[in-house]
């Protein structure tokens, strides 16, 4: 029987854990605005490597730059100090190098959401003048 939850993915769980708390108390950075929320950690196979999926919400543009862009430009600069933390955090023989990019799935939910309820109330519209018309 094949493993349903391999080292790859505990790995990813515990660095998540991590993240999101050394995040919040040790990335001092005055240009990371906004609530920085890790929503996924993706480790390779070899652990050699991290895709951190993060969100910012509540971020303010400043000087003409992208909240998002600018906040994800932040913690990859901050990705060997973040590494270092979690070196010490974690017993892991060796950890894996970070890179963060920007979870959009949020933001895509609630599209969709949107769009369904428009297609909804659209359609209960046309269902109440159709039935208006037969009277």
């Amino acid at each position: 029987m094949a493993k349903d939850y391999s080292r790859a993915q505990r790995i990813g769980d515990q660095i998540q854990r991590e993240l999101a708390q050394l995040i919040r108390t040790e990335v001092k950075d005055p240009r990371l605005g906004g609530l920085v929320t890790v929503t996924a950690v993706d480790v390779s196979r070899d652990a050699s490597h991290a895709k951190v999926f993060v969100t910012v919400m509540g971020a303010e543009p400043q000087e003409g730059s992208d909240p998002i862009a600018q906040s994800l430009k932040v913690l990859n600069d901050a990705s060997g100090f973040l590494r270092m933390q979690l070196g010490k955090a974690m017993k892991l023989r060796s950890v894996p190098h970070l890179r963060f990019h920007y979870d959009e799935s949020i933001v895509r939910g609630a599209q969709l959401s949107a769009l369904i309820e428009r297609a909804v109330t659209e359609d209960s519209k046309h269902v109440d003048s159709d039935t208006e018309a037969k009277e």
